[in-house]
This record gives structure tokens, sequence and C-alpha cells, in this order.
């Protein structure tokens, strides 16, 4: 039996995916190739999905997860995200991929996006292929414009069609209450009916940016805003609902994040956060309702 292995050395890793919300999000135009120039600040949540991934000795990529609403085949991002680097590196071995989904589906908190982050950073370390982050960024934006984003995680300034990112020093902690209503927004169907190159009013990026900086909580509350409410919360009237609940319950600020529809408000008190919390699960007006920090 000399040279005959007794078993097989397999490798599991574990990873947490975080969810993020849009602080500030602006449009800018429609491009003639039809994706959109846009300007936002992205901030990652403590609110996460969580992967685990194991090698495998013969090929090809397997998910599983807890939701049934999610595909498991070539359609989910995971899988694409794996095949991107599997394909590159000519990896002739398998990868078994579980997700167990916490974020929010169709919520705009990038929830897709976050698990191919995680799963090109797990493929990466499973395989040892000795990628840098700024590698893998590079190869993200091939999955969606978030991607990238996902990848860095933190606070940053997001550009072009969001792949031109700045990290952003200075986003001072806080309390996130969090609530996804009973409703999906598809992504496609809200910057469709933008029409970006129309807009009279923006919000200012530039002015949220500085209070990131300056660690001016209230300052930042007062420059959320996102564009894209201006076609989402005219489909579904529940977005301004729950905002309207937020603010007369104590929220600083709270706006829609991505293309919604879920809703976050910013809370600098932990008390009142709680009581809003409670509240809201009372109302029984939301699918999902969390209440966490950021993940800075």
């Amino acid at each position: 039996m000399d040279g005959v292995p007794l078993y097989k050395l397999i490798m599991v890793l574990k990873y947490k995916a975080y969810a993020k919300v849009n602080i500030g999000l602006d449009v800018l135009r429609r491009r003639e190739d039809g994706y959109h120039d846009v300007k936002m600040v992205m901030q990652t949540v403590n609110l996460f999905d969580e992967l685990t991934m194991e090698d495998m000795s013969s090929n090809g990529i397997i998910i599983s997860t807890n939701d049934d609403f999610i595909p498991t085949n070539e359609d989910n991002l995971i899988y694409k995200a794996a095949k991107l680097l599997m394909d590159e590196f000519h990896i002739e071995k398998g990868v078994k991929i579980d997700l167990v989904k916490n974020i929010p589906v169709a919520a705009g908190m990038a929830g897709g996006s976050t698990d191919a982050a995680a799963t090109m950073i797990g493929i990466n370390e499973l395989f040892s292929l000795g990628l840098s982050k700024e590698d893998l960024m590079k190869r993200a934006v091939k999955i969606g414009a978030d991607v990238p984003y996902c990848v860095m995680g933190g606070t940053a300034l997001s550009e072009g069609i969001g792949e031109v990112l700045t990290p952003i020093k200075g986003m001072p902690q806080c309390l996130i209450l969090i609530a996804k209503p009973e409703i999906n927004v598809s992504t496609k169907f809200v910057y469709e009916n933008l029409h970006a190159n129309e807009l009279k009013n923006h919000p200012d990026i530039d002015g949220l940016v500085d209070f990131i900086k300056n660690s001016d909580l209230a300052g930042i509350a007062s420059k959320m805003e996102n564009v894209l409410e201006t076609v989402t919360a005219k489909e579904y009237p529940i977005i301004e609902d729950i905002k309207k609940y937020m603010k007369e319950n104590g929220a600083l600020n709270s706006i829609m994040s991505g293309s919604g529809p879920t809703v976050f408000g910013l809370f600098d008190d932990k008390e009142i956060a709680e009581k809003a919390y409670k509240g809201l699960v009372e109302k029984n007006i939301t699918r999902q309702v969390f209440l966490t920090d950021l993940f800075l």
C-alpha cells in the first residue's frame, strides 16, 4: 500500500459576504452603450450571507442554499464568479459552495454581488491563485458593476458604472435600521424608467463625502439622497411610508438603498433605534426588518 493515500485532504473555507447600503446615490447620465454613469457612496453593514466552500476531486461547480428563490445553476452570480476564475486558471478540480442567505433578495443591498465577491475571494484562497485584492476587483467587474466594491468593502465613493472606487475614511459608527417591504424590484426596470438625462435635481455627493471625512453624522444624514427613488418610490408608495415612519421615530434620515425597495435609517441612539425596530415589526408592513451597525 506504499504511496497510496489513506484519505483525501478536503479544504473547507467559510466566508461572510456583507450587504451594502447607498448613503447617497446619483445617476449622472445614460451612456450610449446603455449603461449609466453613477456617483454614489457605498457602505457595508453588519448583515451578511454565509458561504462555505469545499474543493472536489472531480470538476464542476455545485451550489446549495437555504433559499428556494435563489437559482443554483449557471444563472447564479456565485456560479459565474467561480467559473470565471476556474476557467482562467484552468483549474481541473471542482468546488461545492453552500450559501446561507440572510441578506434580503432583490432588495438593493448587493446580495448577489457580495456573494459573488466572497466566491472570488474563496476560489483565490482555495486553489492558491495568488491574486491580490486589486487583481480580484479588476476581474469582478465582468460579473457585475457592484462586485468590485463588494470585494473591497468599507466606505467608498463609486463612479463610472460603479467600478471606479475611492475609499473614504471617517464614516462614524451608528445604528442602521433596515426594512425590506413585501415587494421585489427589478433594477433593470428602475434604470429604464429613470430618464437620467432629464433629471433636474441631483444629490450633493461631494458634500456628503466631505461630511464623512469629518465624521459628522448629522451632516451625513442631511446629505442622504437617492435619485432612484424618483422611479421606485413613485411605483411603490410603501417606500415613502417606511421612510416617514423611520424619520418620525428617531432616524436622523431615511432613504432607499440602491434601486430598492429596501429602506434604511441612520440612528445615533440605541434605545430610540430599538424602539423604532420593535414598532416597525409590530406594524407588519415589511417582509424583513434588521437593526444592525456599520461594517467599517
